[in-house]
């Protein structure tokens, strides 16, 4: 209904808070905070239904490329048709806004599984992969075969992403993740409550643009899990930078998959693990 649409809620809102300081002061004044409402995510094909396949809690802006983004990195395509907000006559106009469907041209390339069909949070990336084998088996792009960023690079990536964390940068509550190329450069950079959201953004934006979604790095604002690299994986991209450290199943997954991976990286020093 025209003109009944509620506003799109964006990536952060003003709050008031009481700031208590450590000589007993305190101020009033206002603050903002990263938003963080559900998003879910169905999947509609050539003569089967819209269904739903995941729900996570997510920090509303680039809907659309979360959505395609995670499809990718699921294995359940390599590209979309289309992409819309859902309008169900169930749904209250302000939950249109938080149903994304994603079309295919055809049936999927596996069956997105049990996990899908469950909430997520805006920490979840992997709840319910059982092992290591089971997460190597999702299909995925071919290995990066271009060239790598050198350990200069990688300690410059954290400074270039930071320059570009908005949301972070009047919230302190969001994740980042950047696509770069070997020299350096920053080709896309989100935002996200959500670290794995963020990466799911970033592919889905390059997938949408009609851009390869992969090249030589991805590089995180936090630690590096077995979600990232298992998305970073799922793309075919070279490398992963993360400021934070890795853990041993992410280490694995990586050294199997030919994936670069480092960890606490800064202008002072990085760690390559694989």
């Amino acid at each position: 209904m025209t003109g009944s649409r509620p506003r799109r809620p964006g990536p952060t809102v003003r709050t008031r808070v009481t700031e208590h300081a450590g000589d007993g002061g305190e101020r009033r004044r206002e603050d903002r905070l990263v938003t963080e409402e559900p998003l879910e995510v169905r999947l509609a094909w050539p003569g089967a239904t819209a269904r739903r396949v995941w729900v996570t809690m997510r920090t509303p802006g680039h809907d659309f490329e979360l959505a395609a983004g995670w499809v990718v990195h699921e294995g359940l395509a390599t590209g979309v048709q289309g992409i819309a907000y859902c309008t169900d006559v169930d749904l209250s106009p302000e939950q249109e806004l938080n149903v994304v469907t994603v079309t295919l041209a055809g049936p999927p390339l596996r069956e997105p599984g049990h996990r899908h069909d469950g909430a997520g949070s805006s920490a979840c990336g992997v709840c319910g992969k059982d092992s290591l084998a089971e997460a190597l088996a999702v299909p995925r792009a071919a290995s990066w075969a271009g060239d790598l960023p050198s350990p200069d690079v990688v300690r410059a990536l954290p400074r270039l992403l930071r320059e570009h964390q908005r949301v972070f940068g009047s919230t302190g509550g969001a994740h980042a993740a950047g696509l770069a190329t070997a020299a350096g450069e920053l080709v896309v950079v989100r935002e996200d409550v959500g670290r794995h959201n963020a990466v799911d953004k970033v592919t889905g934006a390059r997938l949408l643009a009609g851009a390869p979604v992969a090249d030589a790095c991805l590089v995180v604002s936090g630690r590096a899990g077995f979600e990232l690299v298992q998305k970073a994986v799922a793309a075919g991209t070279g490398a992963l930078v993360s400021v934070g450290a890795p853990t041993s199943l992410s280490v694995d997954l990586a050294r199997s998959a030919g994936l670069a991976l480092w960890g606490f990286a800064s202008a002072e020093r990085c760690v390559r693990y694989a």
